[in-house]
């Protein structure tokens, strides 16, 4: 039976800036719409954050099943080393989809946006769907267009949308810049796990294009955030200030292009994991802070 302890580890909150910045991208961008609502971002960050937990359990669940974290680097794995009942792990995601179902039904009620019922029940799906069913997609290298997809664009353009009812050229530039740091998570999480998912027949995007191009996508991907601030900067310019946040890229982009493996490159995850928080921080702040600095 898995400690509480051993429950939020297996909830990876590590992860949680993947869920965290998308909503303070979206809502910087709604203030500088000049039509923000502090309520509503709320129940965006609760949508984000209870989804990005159901992940992390589903593909706890789906992995342990498979076989596929029985000899995995990284943090614990509650099916694969047996730590808690493949059952309970997968009430937990799906008790975690219902909440981010629960406040993503209030949030489309109370913005009369009906049509985004549709968009919330393809991301619960898609979540499922990336390590779990018959031909889950994240087994196919498709891990990195989910990731962009619904934590980039769909999270930071839903979230102001439900806020402004409408979207600019800053909430585009900012969800491409959000949805690309956390690809390069992924991206570098799939690098260390590269030799395992090999053996357990994983076919990641890391597996598929090897160990010398992921290196070189993941940098590539920081590259993109830097010149999505830069777009969103042209009709906000103190959105400019998100720029800072490279300062916290360069460590990691260092440990990836040194050639680390394995446990070496965990300091790279929990570096990204950082700039991506600061990312989402420093963007949103600087789209908040447009309209009263012209």
């Amino acid at each position: 039976m898995a400690t509480l302890q051993e429950w939020v580890q297996g909830a990876r909150p590590r992860t949680l800036p993947a869920a965290i910045a998308p909503v303070l991208v979206g809502t910087g961008a709604a203030y500088a719409l000049e039509k923000a609502n502090p309520g509503y971002a709320l129940l965006a960050l609760v949508v984000s954050l209870a989804l990005q937990v159901g992940v992390n359990y589903a593909n706890d669940y789906s992995d342990g099943i498979r076989g596929t974290d029985d000899v995995r680097v990284g943090p614990i794995r509650l099916v694969g080393q047996r730590l808690a009942r493949p059952g309970d792990v997968k009430l937990a995601a799906f008790v975690a989809f219902g909440v981010a179902a629960l406040a993503g039904l209030t949030l489309i009620t109370l913005a009369n946006t009906p049509w985004l019922l549709l968009v919330g029940a393809l991301a619960v799906v898609a979540a499922w769907k990336y390590t779990g069913g018959k031909n889950p997609y994240g087994y196919l290298g498709l891990g990195e267009l989910f990731v962009f997809v619904f934590f980039g664009l769909v999270a930071v353009l839903g979230t102001t949308y439900t806020q402004a009812g409408t979207l600019s050229t800053a909430a585009w530039a900012g969800a491409c810049g959000v949805g690309a740091v956390a690809c390069a998570v992924l991206v570098v999480n799939n690098l260390r796990d590269i030799p395992g998912d090999t053996a357990s027949g994983k076919r990641t995007l890391a597996v598929r294009i090897g160990d010398r191009a992921t290196r070189a996508l993941y940098v590539l991907l920081v590259l993109v955030a830097g010149l999505c601030v830069v777009v969103a900067g042209i009709t906000a310019p103190a959105a400019l200030i998100g720029l800072l946040a490279l300062a916290l890229a360069v460590p990691p982009v260092r440990v990836v292009t040194a050639g680390r493996q394995g446990r070496d490159l965990i300091p790279a995850l929990a570096g990204t994991g950082m700039f991506l928080l600061a990312y989402g921080v420093l963007l949103g702040l600087g789209l908040y802070l447009a309209p009263h600095l012209g």
